[in-house]
């Protein structure tokens, strides 16, 4: 197949998966009208190979497939890769689609993995290739008291783990949470969550299983929930992910598609190969946010005649910073890329880990400066109602003009109040902090790969020691 359009990718999702929305079961995803804006989303993963063929189509020679499962080998590759999640996540406004995360998880396995668990891996990317999946990536446990270890829980299915094995199979039980795209992908692809030690070995698990296999069960979030008018809610009307509890029953996982069983010493590698690439994926998904954020607070100043004013030039200075800083680091990620394991190209993982670690830790200052600029109608202004009613719109337009019409002024601000405020603006308050991993683990990652070699060296040549 190759490539698969829009629409063979939501017909792919008619199928017998198990999804619970708010305690009812949903029969078919794709008619349930709840999931239709995060369906549309996700399906910009596929619309951009025809508005895009030149960066997001791939051609090694023996057919054309998708450019995000395109195995980075070079510097160049990673930029490439960067230019892609960018112009993907422009056209979701900021917000991450389908297939980036999908295509981390491969890159991570090809690079981390050996023997037996990497030919399956090298099977499965092969598969994903030629039939254009779209993978859904669990790795999140639910993890209960996080001061115990995996086997010590006092419930052994806070951990995914194996609880049968015979020679075609081996058998599964627990819960991961966080799953993005779930309920709208046709795999998932389950990875181990953090170290393992030789007690944990039953934890140590990676695998794939599409989505409708026996025993698995998608608890969709209802965050987000709703119906919202365009007006009101520019970004949050057109755009939306699906995320899960994602339970498996005693799910049978075919040896062949299992990548990973009770090697724990690869459970650390391979969940750190899976988040070098997908902080690099983060930071690119992120630009167009961030290009929301300074387009939005300049213009609105505009609108309401302060564009002048010297704090407030201050202010679009800061924001202007804050981007170009995450861009740079961005950039600093490729050329800085070497070649890893299993000859897979690794993005710088200091240069990424500091650019998701300046993103996260100045993004609500960000949005309080845009809010700043707005003003009070964010919380304040009328709704879509309002504005399609002629006579109140009248009175709209009378009132709430100010540098700019009145139409132009009030799509500004509640776009900015799409985006720093409500429920959306909420939900990217807390992507910032926690996808992708903590501030913590971030910084965890940069102390990790800092190497102080040459300014020790530097302070002992001065003083001869």
């Amino acid at each position: 197949m190759g490539i698969r359009t829009a629409r063979q990718y939501r017909d792919g999702l008619k199928d017998g998966r198990r999804v619970v929305y708010q305690g009812r079961r949903v029969d078919d995803v794709t008619e349930f009208a709840e999931f239709d804006t995060a369906i549309s989303h996700s399906a910009l993963a596929y619309d951009i190979a025809e508005l895009e063929p030149d960066l997001a189509v791939a051609d090694d020679g023996d057919g054309p497939y998708t450019a995000f499962y395109r195995v980075p080998r070079t510097a160049d590759d990673i930029a490439r890769r960067g230019e892609l999640i960018e112009s993907v996540c422009r056209l979701g406004t900021g917000t991450i689609v389908l297939k980036e995360v999908g295509s981390d998880a491969l890159f991570g396995l090809l690079r981390a993995l050996t023997g037996e668990g990497l030919e399956n891996a090298k099977a499965f990317y092969d598969h994903c290739c030629a039939n254009d999946v779209a993978i859904a990536v669990a790795q999140t446990d639910v993890k209960g008291d996080r001061s115990l270890a995996p086997h010590q829980q006092a419930d052994p299915d806070l951990y995914l783990h194996i609880v049968d094995e015979d020679e075609e199979s081996i058998t599964v039980r627990g819960a991961k949470v966080h799953t993005s795209f779930s309920a709208n992908a046709d795999e998932i692809l389950v990875l181990p969550t953090r170290a393992m030690g030789a007690s944990d070995a039953d934890y140590a698990l990676s695998f794939a299983v599409p989505v409708d296999t026996p025993g698995l069960t998608l608890y969709v979030s209802p965050y987000l929930h709703g119906d919202r008018d365009e007006f009101s809610h520019p970004l949050s009307s057109k755009h939306k992910l699906l995320e899960s509890l994602t339970v498996f029953d005693n799910v049978r996982v075919p040896k062949n598609r299992v990548f990973l069983a009770r090697q724990p010493e690869l459970a650390g590698p391979l969940a750190i190969a899976f988040v070098d690439y997908h902080r690099y994926t983060a930071i690119n998904y992120k630009l167009p946010l961030l290009d929301l954020l300074v387009g939005a607070a300049t213009m609105v100043a505009e609108a309401n005649g302060i564009i002048k004013a010297g704090h407030v030039k201050s202010k679009l200075t800061e924001l202007i910073s804050y981007t170009e800083t995450v861009r740079g680091f961005g950039q600093l990620a490729a050329l800085r890329s070497t070649q890893g394991d299993n000859g897979v190209q690794l993005p710088d993982p200091l240069a990424v880990n500091m650019a998701k670690y300046h993103f996260a830790h100045g993004f609500t200052a960000a949005t309080t400066t845009v809010l700043d600029l707005a003003g009070g109608l964010v919380a304040t202004g009328p709704g879509g109602g309002d504005w399609a009613d002629p006579d109140t719109r009248k009175v709209l337009e009378k009132y709430f003009a100010a540098a700019v019409p009145a139409e132009q002024r009030l799509r500004l601000i509640n776009l900015i109040g799409d985006l720093c405020t409500g429920s959306w603006g909420g939900y990217q308050t807390v992507l910032a902090t926690h996808a992708e991993g903590s501030t913590e683990a971030e910084k965890m990652q940069i102390a990790r790969s800092f190497d102080p070699t040459r300014a020790r060296n530097y302070v002992s040549e001065l003083l001869g020691i």
